[in-house]
């Protein structure tokens, strides 16, 4: 125990250590750079200074040669005595009359020369040429005198490098002075913050009092394991919310690894399988070992996308497979399972559909065909032309009117025209539609009556009328001699109803619930015989499904037949 104990100790310093080496090189290097910083800003705060100093003197100087130049001539020039600044007079066309430095016959022409020409334009110039040679900087100033000559002064500064070559040996000793007196302060300062730390209890920052200073940094250590608590608690509450989504989903979700093995499932892919949960773990082939699902497990794990109908029970299900690649390497697949059992039986209904316009557009055709032929090939006698000719009229109509119903059905399936809502009076709509059957019924004897008064409601026009012409045209054709067509109308504050009533031949039971199917008749014989096409209801049904009402049919047969339409008022998207 002794010995652990002891390895333990001696463990902690050595850390301690390496903790205050850290500490105490990141200081030297902070102090280092700073005062190099610090000494490269005060080298060119002073270059800049003796810049600013030195062309200040030098507008001084040509002022003063200026003014003696002007007063004394040329002349002047020679007595002046000055050897720190360079001193030269041109001449307006830049011919130099006096340089102090050298001999005028030798020297070229200043004219080019960028001071010159400053001074020549606005009285007074400046400029400066490096000499990488010599590592100095020569400023010039020039100045126009009355008389259009210029006098120019110029004087030299050291340049950068200059100026540090210099002061090298005196800088050394600052800074070996200046980085001696940090590593003590460095060292001393690492130490007492390394002291402390060493000292913390970490499992509960929150009860340390060793070190005021740290307190901070444990109310921070403090909120971060409270953090790390919470996000904890959140990811478990994400994953309890994707498992709850995921079970509530219709389709069936299904994820695999490469070997086959269901890694997860929600309970709607057990239940379209009809499996229970203890199929985890195994084989996805457990579920079905049909062939075409094996090749689609195949396929999808060999990296591809994979679809196919599957039969469950009776149900058509399709299968969605993607693989999950990590790498180019295929580490499992995601299988969705959709039921399109009612799509499919949709587009059943489609194929129906247009099989069934077919035959009824050709039954029509062939009569007309037909009878035409017999008349054309004068198989007709001349007294019975009238009749056939009637013959091929009726079923002409009969075609006119299930073209038109088709029409209007498929338009009302693919609501491709928009729709209009406005206020629509009901009492008017439907004595409309009496106004138009008026001469149907009066040639089939049947009488017409409205019982209610004007009300309105927010609808489609043309779906309302639609649907209130067809109700009252079938109970108008499948009425009794000296029958009664009735239209009631009542309200409340949030819906309208119509009752259309007739005394007709009524609906026998088993056929009340297909009624509203498509090319449905009761009496096939007799539909064809009144011209109907087997659509009217059908396009009741959608035109009220649209107008978001409702609609009931009760009849007896031998008794008559009673449906109830019932529509909101206000109209809601």
């Amino acid at each position: 125990m002794y010995l652990i104990s002891e390895d333990i100790n001696v463990t902690e310093k050595g850390k301690g250590r390496e903790v205050t080496k850290k500490i105490f090189k990141s200081t030297m290097l902070v102090c280092l750079v700073v005062m190099t910083m610090g000494l490269f800003m005060v080298l060119g705060i002073l270059y800049g200074n003796f810049g600013g100093q030195l062309q200040r003197e030098l507008v001084k100087e040509a002022a003063y040669l200026g003014y003696g130049v002007e007063q004394q001539g040329a002349e002047y020039l020679q007595n002046v005595s000055d050897k720190n600044s360079r001193i030269t007079y041109i001449d307006q066309d830049g011919t130099v009359l006096f340089d102090n430095e050298a001999d005028v016959s030798e020297m070229e022409n200043h004219k080019d020369r960028e001071e010159f020409q400053k001074a020549e334009k606005y009285g007074a110039g400046e400029s400066s040429r490096y000499s990488s040679t010599l590592s100095k900087k020569t400023i010039y100033y020039a100045l126009r005198l009355k008389d259009g000559t210029v006098l120019r002064v110029s004087g030299t500064q050291d340049t950068v490098i200059a100026l540090v070559k210099n002061l090298v040996l005196p800088l050394c000793w600052i800074l070996f002075l200046m980085l001696g007196l940090s590593g003590i302060i460095a060292s001393a300062i690492s130490k007492r913050i390394v002291k402390p730390v060493n000292e913390l209890d970490l499992e509960h920052p929150e009860e340390n009092q060793i070190y005021e200073e740290l307190s901070p940094l444990l109310s921070k250590i403090h909120r971060q394991n409270r953090e790390i608590q919470k996000q904890l608690e959140l990811a478990k509450q994400q994953q309890e919310e994707f498992a709850l989504i995921t079970e509530n989903m219709q389709e069936g979700l299904i994820v695999i690894d490469k070997y086959t093995m269901i890694l997860s499932a929600n309970s709607s892919a057990w239940n379209l399988f009809r499996v229970d949960k203890t199929r985890q773990g195994e084989s996805i082939y457990c579920l079905d070992r049909a062939e075409d699902f094996r090749h689609a497990i195949e396929h999808v794990l060999g990296g591809e996308h994979a679809e196919l109908i599957l039969k469950l029970n009776g149900n058509d299900i399709q299968l969605i497979a993607n693989p999950v690649v990590r790498g180019q390497k295929t580490e499992g697949a995601v299988i969705l399972l959709v039921d399109v059992t009612e799509k499919l039986e949709r587009e059943n209904l489609r194929r129906e559909f247009s099989a069934n316009v077919s035959h009824e557009l050709k039954t029509p055709l062939t009569s007309i065909s037909g009878f035409a032929e017999i008349i054309q090939n004068g198989f007709v006698q001349e007294q019975d032309i009238p009749k056939f000719a009637g013959r091929i009229y009726k079923e002409a109509q009969r075609l006119l009117q299930l073209v038109e119903d088709v029409i209007q059905i498929s338009q009302l399936d693919e609501e491709k025209t928009p729709y209009i809502w406005e206020p629509v009076d009901i009492y008017q709509v439907c004595k409309n539609a009496f106004d138009s059957l008026k001469e149907k019924a009066q040639q089939m004897n049947v009488h017409l009556y409205i019982c209610g008064e004007s009300m309105k409601i927010e609808a489609v026009r043309t779906l309302l009328e639609e649907a209130v012409y067809n109700i009252c045209d079938n109970a108008i054709k499948y009425n009794r001699n000296d029958g009664n067509v009735s239209i009631f109308l009542t309200q409340n504050a949030q819906e309208a109803q119509i009752v259309v009533k007739d005394t007709g031949i009524g609906i026998p039971r088993e056929d009340q619930d297909r009624v509203f199917e498509r090319f449905y008749r009761v009496d096939k014989s007799h539909s064809k015989e009144i011209g109907g096409t087997g659509l009217g209801l059908s396009i009741v049904k959608h035109a009220v499904s649209t107008l978001k009402g409702s609609i009931v049919l009760r009849s007896e047969e031998g008794n008559g037949t009673e449906i109830c339409m019932k529509f909101p008022k206000v109209h809601k998207e």
